[in-house]
């Protein structure tokens, strides 16, 4: 399977891309947890059925430490006993924040206040923040059908 549009040789995607990928440096440089983040790329991924970004962050996080149980488990979280309550509030949050169009009024108050006390404001604005970057990957990799499976852990450095 290959891809429908290299990214990577286009002048406007690669300028895009850019730009979202310094958006994901902002947030990895915020207090939000690394494996809070790792769980949102991951949720996001699974329910906009990103293979790539789905291979690459799960990867990615198996990697930097994350358990096989915890990672299989990402897609039935809320019957799962391995996760903090903050990172079950961060996972509603992106399931809502996901899927925006399925909820009449988008995120709940309820989700958000669950999430609000969890997390402060800087890591409420990293967390959102984090939820729309992933989600902008994800459209941009499954209108182009990049092919998931070989990715490796660095390989964009």
């Amino acid at each position: 399977m290959n891809a429908r549009l290299d990214l990577s040789a286009d002048p406007v995607a690669t300028k895009v891309l850019k730009q979202i990928i310094g958006a994901g440096k902002a947030i990895e440089d915020s207090r939000l947890p690394a494996a809070t983040i790792a769980l949102v790329e991951i949720r996001a991924s699974q329910i906009n059925g990103c293979g790539f970004c789905t291979d690459m962050h799960t990867k990615d996080a198996a990697h930097a430490g994350e358990t096989s149980t915890r990672l299989n488990l990402v897609a039935v979280w809320r019957e799962a006993t391995v996760f903090t309550e903050a990172e079950r509030a961060a996972l509603e949050l992106t399931e809502q924040g996901t899927r925006i169009a399925d909820a009449v009024g988008g995120v709940s108050d309820e989700v958000w206040a669950n999430a609000a006390q969890h997390y402060d404001e800087d890591q409420l604005a990293a967390l959102v923040s984090q939820i729309a970057v992933i989600n902008a990957f994800n459209r941009v990799n499954v209108m182009c059908q990049l092919p998931a499976g070989d990715y490796r852990v660095g390989q964009f450095g």
